[in-house]
């Protein structure tokens, strides 16, 4: 057959999401926009949380769907026990069903352990670390009850290494990492995974709010020379969810070789 024949010819793209339906927690933008994204592609009914960015929510959500995608906005703060169940409930009630759980929102509160307050503390914990309680805890006898489910969270680098300035945050990135083999053990007789991915720094808007030459200063420290793309967290996350059916409590680490 002729070789141009053979390009026009459409070759569908494997959906191996269909029908699932995911959520994924702080997605109006960086990691969380593009796993939602990704997760789209694959055919998943996407749901995205977000908390203050609702414009940026909004373009996610035109972009999703004007890529033949399913989609709907979910506002909640999921450091907040209550909102973070009712934005669950919200989705079981809407959909009857939730399959993928991505506990991405995260924020930072940087500064010198001397100089931390009990707010800077306590807002990151809330955020990146209790949030997936909250989460988890409630999305957690839905998958029980239909014998599936995947739980991708997102920790960091920081939380294996640690990295100055940031006592707060790599205690809570840390904390989801030993959180989620405790999941990994107790769920997999269910057919339910859990998961961590433990990113580098990439190049998201957290990223961008740091200094032109401390931006330098840790690029020079990363051996491939260069930031993490949101793309390729995203990718990671979608292995996890579509082909990892024998992969549970593990750390994929993307973080261009700064954590060996």
């Amino acid at each position: 057959m002729d070789t141009a024949v053979l390009i026009e010819q459409k070759i569908p793209f494997a959906r191996p999401l269909e029908g699932r339906v995911a959520l994924v927690t702080g997605a109006s933008r960086g990691i969380g926009r593009a796993i939602a994204k990704e997760l789209s592609d694959r055919g998943a009914v996407v749901v995205i949380n977000f908390f203050n960015s609702i414009g940026r929510a909004q373009e996610l959500r035109d972009d999703i769907v004007s890529s033949g995608g399913e989609t709907c906005l979910m506002q909640g703060d999921v450091s907040n026990r209550q909102d973070a169940r009712r934005v669950i409930r919200k989705i079981l009630d809407v959909y009857g069903r939730l399959d993928i759980l991505v506990n991405n929102a995260g924020i930072t509160r940087d500064r010198s352990f001397r100089k931390m307050t009990d707010s800077d503390w306590l807002e990151v914990i809330e955020t990146n670390l209790n949030s997936l309680f909250y989460c988890t805890s409630t999305a957690v006898p839905a998958m029980i009850e239909q014998k599936y489910g995947r739980i991708v969270n997102i920790a960091s680098f920081s939380g294996q290494a640690g990295n100055f300035g940031q006592a707060n945050y790599a205690a809570s990135k840390g904390g989801i990492i030993a959180f989620t083999k405790v999941l990994a053990l107790e769920l997999a007789k269910y057919n339910i995974t859990a998961n961590v991915i433990s990113p580098g720094f990439t190049a998201t808007d957290m990223l961008a709010a740091v200094p032109g030459e401390i931006q330098d200063q840790i690029r020079n420290r990363i051996p491939l020379g260069r930031f993490a793309q949101p793309q390729e967290i995203a990718k990671a996350a979608a292995f996890l969810i579509c082909d990892g059916d024998y992969v549970t409590g593990q750390q994929i680490n993307i973080n261009g070789g700064i954590y060996m």
